[in-house]
């Protein structure tokens, strides 16, 4: 605990008929008993919460999203920079490769309380624009299309009563009213087409903004289980506005967000451990009482935070310190992107396991919606 000296001021009308050096010895006696008033007032629960109160919760963040597969914003700066939409989906999904639909596929989307089935192209066609900005290079909608396409058929949100939510629980459908010419058209060049992992279809997660690396879908959903395609990439061309991210809370507010975690009066936040990203996936929040256990998707959602990448510093004043990090993982000065590397797109499917039956039905699929 930091506690700034107290400096005691000497009347400045002085006090006639008291020796100069009497005065000296009043002065010492005075100041000792003003810094033990102080160290009695900060060890008192009152003192405690001035302490407390004068402090600001400095957070430094990455991102926009889960994390998982393919960045929505890397996709774009991927386009911008001449990449096709296959090599795209190839850098996002590790050691995927394309192939085809079942012929005349349908789609069982949940729109409120009813379940409509829809032809699986329709379907896509009513999604691309709700997810992404339609006036995007045609190879980010392009892969866009592929991507939606790939969720809706592996997906199984409801079991055998639905595939799709129509909302963020799955990815956004809005019908005939989200198609454009150019997402129709980026449907139509890709038409058929998804996302296979030795031979199966893979599951496609995507997010707005990886802050400049995607993360493992084991250290991003509890209970995931790791898949060879979703893995942690470095993403060198995400530069969207939640590339990077800060924000500031004093305790107090902290405190609030996080009721229930929080033993007596907020003190801060330890990180544990950190995916490759590196999102947080344990921590504790520290109390005065004691401390608790909690997760980086807790954090994220109780603080309303836009990621779980994210760093956390102690502002008292014109002092600032790092929280305690057991992670390993240093801050970067403020999260920055690797050096890009052409993507390239590999020669057949790759070898491992047969794609996951679907996902947790908490976890949004499309999430956050780029534009």
């Amino acid at each position: 605990m930091l506690i700034d000296k107290s400096t005691y001021h000497r009347d400045s009308t002085g006090s006639r008929g008291v020796p100069a050096d009497l005065f000296a010895v009043l002065a010492g006696v005075l100041a000792a008993a003003v810094t033990l008033c102080v160290l009695l007032l900060c060890a008192s629960p009152a003192g405690a919460a001035g302490w407390a109160s004068a402090a600001t919760l400095v957070i430094d963040g990455a991102g926009d999203g889960h994390g998982v597969g393919m960045s929505q914003e890397g996709a774009l700066g991927y386009a911008e920079h001449g990449a096709s939409y296959e090599e795209i989906l190839a850098h996002y999904y590790t050691g995927t490769a394309l192939g085809q639909a079942p012929p005349g596929a349908k789609v069982k989307v949940l729109i409120g309380s009813r379940v409509k089935t829809l032809p699986l192209e329709s379907y896509v066609r009513g999604v691309i624009s709700a997810e992404m900005p339609s006036e995007w290079p045609a190879a980010a909608l392009e892969a866009q299309a592929v991507a939606v396409r790939t969720y809706a058929l592996t997906a199984h949100a409801g079991g055998t009563k639905f595939d799709v939510y129509s909302d963020t629980r799955s990815q956004v459908y809005r019908g005939p009213a989200a198609e454009t010419a150019s997402t129709n058209a980026a449907a139509l060049a890709t038409a058929g087409q998804i996302v296979t992992y030795d031979g199966q279809p893979a599951i496609t997660y995507f997010f707005a903004s990886s802050g400049g690396h995607t993360e493992a879908v084991q250290d991003a959903f509890a209970g995931a289980a790791a898949e060879p395609w979703l893995v942690g990439v470095a993403d060198p061309y995400d530069q969207g506005p939640e590339h990077h991210w800060a924000l500031d809370l004093s305790f107090a507010a902290a405190g609030r967000r996080l009721n229930g975690l929080v033993k007596g009066s907020f003190r801060g936040i330890e990180v544990l451990a950190r995916g490759s990203s590196p999102r947080i996936l344990s921590a504790y929040v520290l109390g005065s009482a004691g401390r608790t256990l909690t997760s980086g998707g807790e954090l994220a959602e109780r603080l309303d935070l836009d990621d779980t990448w994210a760093y956390f510093n102690v502002k008292r004043g014109s002092s600032v310190v790092a929280e305690p990090d057991r992670s390993g993982t240093s801050a970067p000065a403020s999260p920055s992107s690797p050096t890009p590397s052409p993507p390239t797109v590999p020669a057949g499917p790759g070898g491992g396991a047969q794609g996951p039956a679907g996902a947790p039905e908490s976890t949004p699929a499309g999430g956050v919606d780029a534009g």
